[in-house]
């Protein structure tokens, strides 16, 4: 079973093999790295620690809603003046969902999640030797971390972070005195988010470039593992839609500085008139959820290709309806551009238009269902192999699933009415996207943390308990909450006690409260396993998974060009799985997977002749 050579080794390759032979420092080795390897653990490191600082918030707040008016010594020890005596400020409290919701979404499962599988496996698996421009992904990670450093920097400003909700609407993130997080706080967001969109664009055009110019010989387009197709299309994404966030921060700065009026009209403040006038802050909403509503699939696609892939190994099947996955994965990409209004349905928008959004939104659902139909079909009579990798990839098919059929009600503009604003759309895209994303995240580091760390693998026990409590208490949070946003309770609301007819749900709130405290305790076993396991994991083989795609077929130790020598030829697809042709003498007795390296028989018998 022979590699054949690849006869096109760029001129630029090799020079950068003749250039790594020189003796590396500590500083252009781990820190300065041009290496796509070593740019994805810096991008995964960074992510999982605004990630835990993120989650940290998210209790922080839980524990106000589930104990109002509470004194608890923790508000005390890391609110310090906005929680005197205890007691945490109204004013923090929103300011921490606003950190909250920004760190998870952007710096967590954009960056966090893309930034790292994008750079570790395009490379490899459409066998490159790395980006097609290094120093542009070195810059890509340091503007990341550049944007990180301030965005947690505005935490430590005397009036506090910014305070207007994730998605900063005017006229809270747009006047500086409207309340104390609308300061400097709120200017620091707006810095933080230009770095991090420069960022996520160098990343992105990067990753296009690559997949389209450096793919080995014989890697054609539909041979590509469906990672390389998400990756691809999610990139595509971002570099349309992120531009129109950057502009609506930048127009926004200069509301906030310069005194223009692009989002403010007629605003009072304690009875005196301001001189804005013309603008509107319904302009920025289009303007944010254009980038909002693609930014979900910015998302979610990278996780919905490690599934498919994960699935794929272990099912020991090929991956069912291949060519309608990446159909699917292109629907997806053209309609998440044109379903922005369902954000807005009750912002005053002409209803016609609503129902025209209502059609698109409704429509998106289908290259949805073509995906979670063909995970389950290709999970159908597999032999399969339940690894915590395999648990996870299970566990996003479901909570896809569960979070996505509750996107039917908020995406209808009749129904929507009823729980805008209300925990039950918390509920919703906490689950079709925040957990779903972060169970493609944990499945693709089990999976390819031999690929990131030489070889090691992770503590399989401690792994299925993380799981299970991830997977039950996740329910145990999110799913109440459906109840609790259909009886009318709203987001974002420091407490509701001023309204009795509430008081009867304070029990789930609590009951929410506890879930989500034993699910981030299971976050910490995760978290030393993954420590633990860099430096002390137990050295498996080669290819543990026995999988079929290229980057198995590199070796374990890290060398700057991936593979030594030629780079491997692709002679199949990436799903050759449970395939036994007793007249195929490339098939190894015993084995059930044919790697994508193998040549076909009929390929062989042509050169023969």
């Amino acid at each position: 079973m022979s590699v054949s050579a690849n006869t096109h080794i760029a001129d630029d390759n090799a020079h950068d093999e003749h250039a790594h032979h020189h003796k590396e420092t500590f500083i252009t080795k781990y820190v300065f790295s041009q290496d796509h390897k070593m740019i994805s653990r810096q991008f995964l490191i960074t992510g999982l620690i605004m990630g835990v600082i993120g989650i940290a918030m998210s209790l922080l707040f839980r524990m106000q809603l589930a104990w109002p008016g509470e004194s608890f010594a923790v508000f005390d020890a890391l609110l310090g003046k906005w929680a005197p005596d205890g007691v945490m400020d109204a004013d923090v409290y929103l300011a921490l969902v606003t950190i909250h919701g920004t760190l998870m979404v952007f710096f967590v499962l954009t960056q966090g999640l893309s930034g790292t599988f994008s750079n570790l496996l395009i490379p490899l698996q459409i066998g490159a030797r790395d980006m097609a421009s290094g120093f542009l992904n070195m810059i890509s990670y340091w503007l990341f971390f550049i944007s990180s450093v301030i965005m947690l920097g505005s935490l430590f400003v005397e009036a506090g972070p910014a305070a207007a909700g994730w998605t900063i609407y005017p006229p809270l993130s747009a006047l500086p005195m409207a309340q104390p997080g609308s300061g400097w706080g709120m200017t620091l967001w707006l810095i933080s988010m230009a770095i991090f969109i420069a960022s996520s664009l160098m990343g992105s055009l990067n990753y296009i470039v690559t997949v389209i110019n450096l793919r080995t010989k014989g890697m054609s387009m539909t041979r590509l593992p469906l990672t390389i197709w998400a990756f691809f299309v999610t990139a595509i994404i971002g570099v349309v839609t992120f531009p129109v966030l950057l502009s609506a921060a930048l127009l926004l700065i200069m509301d906030r500085s310069f005194g223009t009026s692009f989002f403010l009209s007629d605003i009072f403040i304690q009875g005196e008139v301001l001189h804005y006038q013309g603008g509107s802050p319904v302009l920025f909403e289009h303007l944010f959820w254009f980038l909002g509503h693609p930014e979900v699939y910015i998302v979610i696609l990278p996780a919905m290709g490690i599934v498919s892939e994960v699935l794929a190994v272990n099912a020991r099947k090929p991956i069912f309806g291949y060519r309608a996955m990446i159909a699917s994965i292109l629907a997806i990409a053209f309609l998440s551009t044109i379903v922005w209004g369902h954000h807005m349905f009750v912002s005053g928008m002409n209803p016609f238009l609503g129902s025209v959004f209502t059609f698109t939104t409704l429509l998106i659902a289908i290259p949805s269902a073509v995906k979670a139909f063909n995970w389950i079909t290709t999970l159908w009579k597999g032999n399969l192999q339940l690894n915590p990798a395999m648990l996870f990839s299970i566990g996003m098919v479901s909570t896809f699933i569960t979070g996505g059929l509750t996107g039917i009600i908020v995406g209808d503009s009749t129904l929507d009415i009823n729980v805008h604003d209300t925990y039950f759309v918390v509920a919703h895209f906490h689950l079709v996207m925040g957990i779903s994303a972060l169970y493609g995240m944990f499945a693709g580091i089990y999976h390819w943390f031999p690929k990131m760390f030489e070889g090691r693998l992770m503590n399989k026990n401690m792994g299925y308990i993380h799981f299970w409590i991830t997977a039950i208490g996740s329910y145990g949070i999110f799913f109440p909450m459906h109840f609790v946003g259909m009886a009318g309770v709203p987001r974002r609301y420091y407490e509701n006690t001023a309204f009795p007819m509430f008081d009867d749900l304070t029990d789930i709130q609590v009951l929410m409260t506890v879930f989500a405290l034993i699910t981030a305790g299971a976050q910490l076993i995760f978290a030393y396993n993954f420590v633990h396991s860099i430096f002390y994991g137990e050295r498996g083989p080669k290819n543990p998974w026995k999988a079929t795609t290229l980057e198995w077929t590199a070796p374990q130790k890290h060398i700057h060009g991936n593979w030594p020598g030629a780079i491997p030829e692709v002679h199949r697809w990436a799903y050759d799985y449970s395939k036994v042709d007793e007249n195929d003498e490339y098939i190894l007795p015993g084995q059930d997977f044919v790697p994508q390296t193998v040549p076909l028989q009929k390929d062989e018998e042509e050169l023969s002749h």
